[in-house]
Order: structure tokens, then C-alpha cells, then sequence
């Protein structure tokens, strides 16, 4: 009986271990600290700005390794990082507002790799230094805002009804809507047009001090909608601004029903985090004057008096009335769609009570007209001046959208001219995320230096090669020309760890790094269950060859259950556990997979070569 893979299983566990090796690649090349400028809306990132920023850079003496000009970004690589802290200083000042600078720290691989789309895994806040962030958001400012909008809607809802019911006043009082009337004929019926109108609401009468009243409370499954969105809404927010960081990797998650987590690993200037973070942002609705060519204004300067000129994210220049209809901050909710008429893309708004009122009164006698809509975002940005940081805020005004009044707006109306669905999508998204962001609060600040995650990395790198290498030792003199092949597919295993955390670009965490030094303790298990039931097999006096296959047959069963357990535990970890635990979790769970691999058709493959071809063997086990 000789043991031979057929040549199929042979190739197969030669381009596996050639894969592995070739996506693991890699993280041996480390990272340069680097220079990303990225282009702000309606800027662009081209050869005219690379000139720009090589001039800049070399009019201040700044020695730079390369530039590496991209899609929608520019990478300038450095040696070290005081030149790149700074070279950015530099580059703020060169470029202007149109673009971001952000300090970053890029992966030093060599083109090819990147071509094969081959990229090193990420590195968590603790081991590459960055900065936390646990901000919590105001959920009874929220519920107040809400009832507040109630409260417009309300009045409006029982002035337009026919007939109109009177009142005599609706306020908010001790978290409720109230609302007072004279005769309780009056309140009764305003019961019933209410309760229509809002079915979520919980409503009750009573006889107050000054007349009757009806009461309207959110109910609790209104108030969880509220909470939810406020939430969501918060979060796509602060999205908004980590993409202007250039941040690798960022963890934006919600934590528990009020607080978001925001970490910010590889991240060198905190103070524009929390400026980023901070920023603010709100829409305007205002007519298009289409009485003046804007182009023209835009190339003279001479901007009509009740006129002011703003630019499309593409560069193009509108014309628009200074008078606004409306401001994001009516906007209650946004949805992409498609327009029934065209069937081409179209973001569906919603507004509250007052919201509406005004959108009626803008757009009434304006049908016909464009209306543009405008994005203002409010930023705070740090500059060098004489030594000193100072802080100067500035307001970025742009046009998003631009298209014409088909009828008189109200409470929901939809906004179409868009180019494509994917717009569309982007535009719900930022009237959503503009509007009604319930006020959040940084509770909780940590920032983790370059110096503390270099030193966790070299502990976490200095655990593992100890514990694998005393793991090769002792299985080499245990087990002899066996414990050499376990050696070997353990060095395939920790190859095919690496690789598949850089294919799924996974966060390596140091509880991860716990993980996969689990992992280099586990993976011999399988080999040693192995190895002692070849010897057993031997000392049954059966033949080497026979022993072999025996060795590899009986023992799989044992191998997969006890591996499977450990990989159900992992999963659990996974599912219900939190930041660190999920990564000691991933990668544990793939150990597991991949020692499988390594250890039952790695070892065999290689025992299969140097004594499946013979009948007569000594086996050195």
C-alpha cells in the first residue's frame, strides 16, 4: 500500500501556500508617512495641482520620497514624519479650502503588489497609535425636537381644516403637546382630526385650571423611531466628515441606543479630528435668478444686489436670490426614488408642520422657476501663524442640486433634474444627514501614540515568533523528521493567516495578535493526535505505509470535532462580543480554518513525498 496525493491535490496545495504568500507579501514592506490631499465638492485632483503641490514643496526646501497621483486623491510619501507634519502645514496654505490635507500614514508595498490589488491588512488603534472617541447624543433634545415639530403641524393641521378649529394656544409642557381650547366641543373634534392624522400618538382629554385640554404624548414606539433615527442620522453625519480625514480604516459604530464609538487609527493631527467631528452642516432652498446669464457674472464680478453667486460641486457657476424658502432644519426625512412621470431619479423630502407652511408660501406664485438647493457646512480649521495654532472658522456654501418647480410644494415634495440614481442616493443622504442632527457631546477622549502602538506591535510581534519557535523546537525533537514537517506547514499557517487578513482587509488588533498566538499553539494539535496515532499503529505492528494512512484516517474525526467546538466558540465570541473580543474572535477563527489545511493536507502532502513512493521505510517518527 503506497501514500501518494493524486497531482490535482498536490497543485492545489501548492497554489494555496503560493497565494497565501503572495497576499501576505505585502505587510512585510511597512509604511511611509505620507500626505493625502483629497478634493473638497465641486474641486478636482490633477496634474495641475500635483505641479502645485511640488512647487509648494519645493520652494520650502521639503524633501519628499515621491507622488503618487491617483483617481480622486494625491499621495505625497515622505521619510519621516516631522518633514510630513511640516510639509502639510505647506500644503494648507498653497491649496486653499478646495482640498483636504490630511496627514496619513501609507502602506510602502511596490506597485506590482498594489496592481494585483494585494494590500497589507489595517492595523487597530493600539497598534497603530490614533485616536477614540465615545461622543453620546442628546436623545431627550431629540424627543423635544420632535415635539416641537408636532406642535407646528398641530396648529397648522386645525387652522387649514373645514372648517377651521379653534384654539387657544398648543405648546409643549412637561414632555407632551398641549393644546388648550375653549369649548370642549371644539377640543373634541380637534380629537378626532388629530388621532387621524397621527395614529402614533397617545391622546387624552382633561379639564384644565384655564379650559379643556387634549394631550398628545409620543408613544414608546414613536419615541425608539425618534431615538433610532436621531442616532442614524448622527452617525452617516459624522461619516461625512471621517471621509475628509483620509483615515484607512475608520470605526464609526453605534454603541448601545445612544452613543457612538469613533476611532481613528493612524491618525497623527487629533485636534483636526475633533474639528472635523465638530463641523456643522445645513441646507438652503432658494430660486435661481435665470434673468442674468451666471457665467457672465461669475467671469465680471458684478454680482446683481439681490443676488448671490455659488458654484456647482462640478465648478459651475449659479446665480441665486439671496431671499431662502427654506433651510434644512424643516427636513424631517429624505428618500431616494424615481419620479412617476419620467421614471428618471428623484429624492423624495418630507417637512414639518412649519416647513411646509413655507415651502407653500416660496413656491406658490414661483411654479416654472429653478430652485436650488444649497449645502452650507460650517468648519473650524487650525493654522500655523508665528509658532502659535490658531483656530479660524469659515463657511463652505456649494450648490447640490438645481432643478425646476413643476407645482406648488408642501409637506412632501420631490426634487428631480438629477444625473443619475447614485446622486440621488448621495443627495437623500445629505439632506438627512444636514438636518434635525440631534446634539452630541464627546464624553470620552483617548488618544494612543505612534511610540505605544510601535511598542505593541514589537511585544505582540516578539509573543509570537517566541511562542513559535518554541513550538518548532519542541516538535522537532519530539516527533524528528514528522515534527520537521509540522514546522513546516505551521510556517504555511501563519502564511495563510496573514494573507487571508489582508484579503478581507481585517483591523489587526493586539487581542487579535492573542488570537493568532493561540492559534500557532493549536495548530500542532492535530499533528500530534496524528503522529501518536502513526505510532500506535507501528507499535500494533502493522506496516509503515499501512500506519500512515491509519495515522491520517482515524485521527480526523477527533481533529475535526475538538477544532469545530473551538470554532463554535469563536462564533459566539463574534457574534455577541464587542471591538477587541470580535478581533481575537476573527482571527481565531481563521487559525482554526487554516491549521485544518496546514496541518491534515499540508503534513500529508509532505509525508506522502518523502515516504508515500516506498514499500520498505523507517519512519523517523
Amino acid at each position: 500500500m503506497l501514500n501518494q496525493y493524486p497531482l490535482w491535490k498536490n497543485l492545489l496545495i501548492v497554489l494555496v501556500v503560493l497565494f497565501g504568500a503572495l497576499y501576505a507579501l505585502p505587510n512585510v514592506y511597512g509604511e511611509d508617512p505620507a500626505i493625502q490631499v483629497s478634493p473638497t465638492r465641486g474641486a478636482k485632483v490633477d496634474s495641475l495641482v500635483r505641479d502645485r503641490v511640488v512647487k509648494a514643496l519645493n520652494q520650502a526646501g521639503y524633501a519628499y520620497k515621491r507622488i503618487e497621483l491617483g483617481q480622486d486623491r494625491l499621495l505625497v510619501r515622505f521619510a519621516d514624519t516631522e518633514v510630513q507634519l511640516k510639509a502639510a502645514d505647506r500644503l494648507r496654505a498653497a491649496l486653499g479650502r478646495k482640498f483636504v490635507v490630511a496627514l496619513n500614514l501609507a502602506s510602502a508595498e511596490p506597485a506590482w503588489l498594489r496592481e494585483l490589488r494585494a494590500e497589507p491588512m489595517y492595523l487597530g488603534l493600539d497598534l497603530r497609535g490614533g485616536v477614540h472617541f465615545l461622543m453620546e447624543v442628546d436623545m431627550q433634545a431629540a424627543l423635544a425636537q420632535a415635539e416641537g415639530r408636532y406642535v407646528d403641524e398641530f396648529r397648522d393641521l386645525l387652522r387649514k381644516h373645514k372648517p377651521p378649529i379653534r384654539y387657544v394656544t398648543i405648546g409643549r409642557h412637561d414632555h407632551a403637546i398641549v393644546a388648550r381650547f375653549r369649548k370642549a366641543a371644539a377640543r373634541d373634534a380637534a380629537e378626532v382630526v388629530l388621532k387621524k392624522e397621527y395614529p402614533a400618538l397617545l391622546f387624552e382629554t382633561r379639564e384644565g385650571a384655564r379650559g379643556p385640554e387634549l394631550v398628545a404624548r409620543l408613544s414608546e414606539k414613536e419615541q425608539r423611531d425618534i431615538r433610532k433615527t436621531a442616532l442614524q442620522q448622527n452617525i452617516t453625519t459624522l461619516r461625512n466628515r471621517v471621509n475628509e480625514l483620509g483615515v484607512a480604516e475608520p470605526v464609526i459604530q453605534q454603541q448601545g441606543d445612544r452613543r457612538v464609538v469613533v476611532e481613528l487609527p493612524g491618525i497623527q493631527d487629533t485636534a483636526r479630528a475633533k474639528e472635523i467631528l465638530g463641523a456643522t452642516a445645513t441646507l438652503e432652498f432658494r430660486l435661481v435668478d435665470e434673468q442674468h446669464d451666471a457665467q457672465d457674472v461669475a467671469e465680471t464680478g458684478r454680482v446683481p444686489a439681490a443676488d448671490e453667486l455659488y458654484y456647482t460641486r462640478s465648478g459651475r457657476p449659479v446665480l441665486v436670490k439671496k431671499r431662502v424658502l427654506l433651510t434644512g432644519d424643516y427636513i424631517t426625512d429624505a428618500a431616494s426614488g424615481f419620479d412617476r412621470d419620467s421614471g428618471g431619479p428623484a429624492v423624495f423630502i418630507t417637512l414639518d408642520g412649519k416647513g411646509a407652511r413655507l415651502m407653500r408660501r416660496g413656491t406658490r406664485d414661483n411654479v416654472g422657476k429653478l430652485m436650488a438647493v444649497l449645502f452650507i457646512e460650517n468648519k473650524v480649521e487650525s493654522h500655523l501663524v508665528g509658532g502659535k495654532v490658531v483656530r479660524q472658522k469659515h463657511q463652505v456654501k456649494e450648490v447640490i442640486n438645481v432643478a425646476r418647480i413643476r407645482e406648488q410644494l408642501g409637506k412632501r415634495f420631490q426634487v428631480t433634474g438629477l444625473d443619475s440614481t447614485e446622486e440621488a442616493r448621495n443627495l437623500a443622504l445629505l439632506l438627512r444627514a444636514g438636518a434635525l442632527a440631534a446634539p452630541m457631546e464627546i464624553i470620552e477622549e483617548r488618544t494612543v501614540g505612534p511610540s505605544l502602538g510601535k511598542e505593541n506591535i514589537a511585544l505582540g510581534f516578539k509573543s509570537v515568533v517566541i511562542g513559535f519557535l518554541l513550538v518548532l523546537v519542541f516538535m522537532a525533537v519530539y516527533y524528528r523528521v514528522f515534527g520537521l514537517f509540522a514546522d513546516i506547514a505551521l510556517g504555511m499557517n501563519l502564511v495563510l493567516i496573514v494573507a487571508v487578513l489582508s484579503l478581507l482587509q481585517a483591523t489587526l488588533t493586539m487581542p487579535g495578535i492573542a488570537g493568532i498566538v493561540l492559534t500557532v499553539g493549536m495548530a500542532v494539535d492535530a499533528n500530534v493526535l496524528i503522529f501518536e496515532r502513526i505510532r500506535e499503529e507501528l507499535r500494533a505492528g502493522n506496516s509503515p505505509q499501512a500506519s500512515i494512512h491509519a495515522g491520517y484516517e482515524k485521527a480526523l474525526a477527533t481533529i475535526a470535532d475538538s477544532n469545530i467546538t473551538t470554532l463554535i466558540a469563536a462564533i459566539v465570541l463574534f457574534s455577541f462580543g464587542t471591538g477587541p473580543v470580535k478581533g481575537f474572535a476573527v482571527t481565531l477563527s481563521i487559525g482554526i480554518l487554516t491549521s485544518m489545511f496546514t496541518a491534515i493536507m499540508g503534513t500529508r502532502a509532505l509525508v506522502n513525498l518523502v515516504y508515500g513512493g516506498r514499500r520498505k521505510v523507517r519512519l523517523a517518527v
